[in-house]
């Protein structure tokens, strides 16, 4: 136990201070704007002006701590810089969407219970505090893209490594799906030691990747729709399935070249046709990708995209299905 306490104990003391400094420059900014721009009459207070701007100060800086609590021990968002930028942002969107009322609210009852003495208007009333509202919103909207360039950087950093991560994770699982001829001879001795007669290099993948409660997925499925069409396929040589208005349209490989086929679908239908292949995961609400056909996974801006093999299409992947790719990938 102490020996863990050495070597997380520092980590932590470097997190709080970070978030201490972090929250005593927002809030001096804060400070900043309300004493050039004047706000609730503090330029009839003359000298006395400044003792109201640091009290001010304290009110906002401890408003920004128990919302860091609350975020931490409420919500379940305890800062980090390890979860990937996507999760910095959110956290980010929350702790302005907490912290700027409670500011407003806290800066009001201070205009009531002490500014209202001499300077008139400053009573607690619902117009004082959308006055309020508005401008801590302002100066949260400032400071926040002044930490987002500050941090920019860093933001990047982590999100190039975070992909990296995932790339390792999708090559590991795609040589776990399909194994060099070395491994598939033993793969192909064992399944005979253990089977008796099972000969097939497809089937023999399929057994070794497949509880043994549940019966093989077949390899080779015919996608069918509302009408006549149908497009029958090898599910290792599926691509993707984007929906194009009425229909969606399905890329495989055929004879070694890319072929689409348009079928009259809706993508619940084919995502419910699919649920049983674990590659086959939604990535958007326009697409399905097959993960063993994906190149490789390249973030950029916030933005994340899957490159697929033997095209050059590139699949975006929504915020809300990230999480659906990346368990995908390390569950497969």
């Amino acid at each position: 136990m102490s020996f863990l306490f050495r070597t997380f104990a520092p980590c932590m003391k470097q997190g709080r201070i970070e978030t201490i400094t972090t929250r005593i420059i927002s809030t001096t900014f804060m400070v900043v704007a309300l004493a050039v721009f004047k706000s609730f009459g503090l330029d009839a207070w003359q000298w006395q002006a400044y003792v109201h701007l640091v009290a001010l100060g304290v009110i906002g800086f401890s408003i920004c701590m128990v919302t860091d609590i609350v975020l931490k021990y409420v919500i379940k968002m305890p800062r980090s810089f390890k979860k990937g930028a996507e999760y910095i942002i959110r956290r980010n969107l929350w702790f302005q969407f907490i912290n700027t009322p409670l500011v407003a609210l806290g800066i009001c009852l201070y205009r009531h219970f002490v500014l209202s003495d001499g300077v008139e208007g400053n009573q607690l009333s619902l117009v004082n505090f959308l006055e309020t509202l508005v401008i801590i919103a302002f100066c949260s909207f400032a400071i926040g893209l002044y930490w987002r360039f500050k941090f920019r950087s860093k933001y990047l950093a982590i999100e190039l490594e975070e992909t990296r991560l995932l790339n390792e994770e999708l090559k590991k699982m795609q040589q776990k799906a399909s194994p060099s001829p070395s491994q598939r001879g033993d793969v192909e001795i064992h399944a005979e030691e253990s089977e008796g007669q099972v000969h097939d290099t497809d089937n023999v993948l399929i057994h070794a990747t497949c509880p043994a409660d549940s019966s093989p997925l077949p390899q080779e499925l015919t996608l069918t729709g509302t009408t006549n069409e149908s497009v029958t396929l090898q599910m290792s040589h599926l691509l993707f399935i984007e929906a194009v208005g009425n229909y969606v349209k399905v890329s495989h490989l055929l004879d070694d070249q890319v072929h689409t086929d348009m079928i009259r679908a809706t993508m619940k239908q084919m995502e419910e046709t699919l649920q049983g292949y674990p590659m086959i995961v939604r990535c958007h609400r326009a697409f399905l990708v097959n993960l063993g056909q994906v190149e490789q996974i390249v973030s950029h801006s916030g933005s994340t995209q899957l490159l697929i093999k033997h095209c050059r299409e590139s699949l975006p992947v929504s915020r809300s299905n990230m999480s659906q790719v990346r368990a995908a990938i390390k569950r497969a």
